[in-house]
């Protein structure tokens, strides 16, 4: 979903913005008075390891503070939901869908709202946009939509850690056929459910789990 084009830099700065002196930025102009009605588009906000979160907040506090709300729209870090087996228990956890990426909702071209551009870059954590070094790229409007739906969990389960193959040996960990062991013989991923070949009683049977009740072996 996310492509960066090449000449990407840690931090990005417009001509006009950048200072003459090193560790200095200059005061950046006023913000460009946006007209009623204005589109806004998703853009992609790539952001040091592990600090998706704390530039998620302070995007939001500074755009309040700053006045700049009616340019920026919503700041999100894509989640979605995973199961896994953890002591014999199943366990449900969320997980960043892009590590590393935060999106946000910013006027087309972002680049010409100077002081907007300036809250953005100069927040902790951010290393610059997804585009050209002077020209954020928008995401595509569909892939996008795609990934509000997985945030707003329109999935019929969660998904699973590990993915699996046919012929695949796991062991079932939950279940009246907990402790069994078998190979993987279907796969279907639209319910989420294995069919596991087993033995009982020395006769080879085919039993139905689903994808958080086994791990593989």
């Amino acid at each position: 979903m996310i492509q960066e084009e090449p000449n990407m830099g840690e931090s990005q700065e417009t001509p006009e913005t950048a200072s003459s002196e090193p560790g200095n930025v200059a005061p950046a102009p006023p913000a460009t008075v946006p007209e009623p009605g204005i589109k806004r588009r998703w853009y992609a906000i790539h952001v040091y390891a592990g600090q998706e979160g704390n530039v998620q907040k302070n995007l939001t506090h500074h755009a309040q503070q700053a006045s700049l709300a009616d340019l920026m729209g919503d700041v999100l870090v894509p989640m979605e939901e995973v199961a896994e087996i953890k002591s014999g228990e199943k366990k449900v956890s969320k997980r960043k869908l892009y590590p590393g990426y935060v999106f946000v909702q910013l006027p087309e071209h972002p680049e010409r709202h100077a002081e907007l551009w300036h809250m953005i870059m100069e927040t902790p954590g951010v290393s610059g946009f997804i585009g050209s070094r002077k020209v954020p790229s928008p995401v595509d409007d569909v892939e996008m939509q795609t990934t509000l739906e997985e945030m707003r969990g329109e999935r019929e389960r969660p998904k699973p850690k590990v993915r699996f193959e046919e012929g695949e040996r796991v062991k079932i960990v939950d279940g009246p056929f907990n402790n069994f062991v078998g190979n993987i013989d279907e796969i279907n991923f639209e319910r989420g459910t294995l069919k596991v070949m087993v033995e009982i009683f020395e006769r080879l049977t085919t039993v139905e789990v689903e994808f958080w009740q086994v791990e593989k072996i």
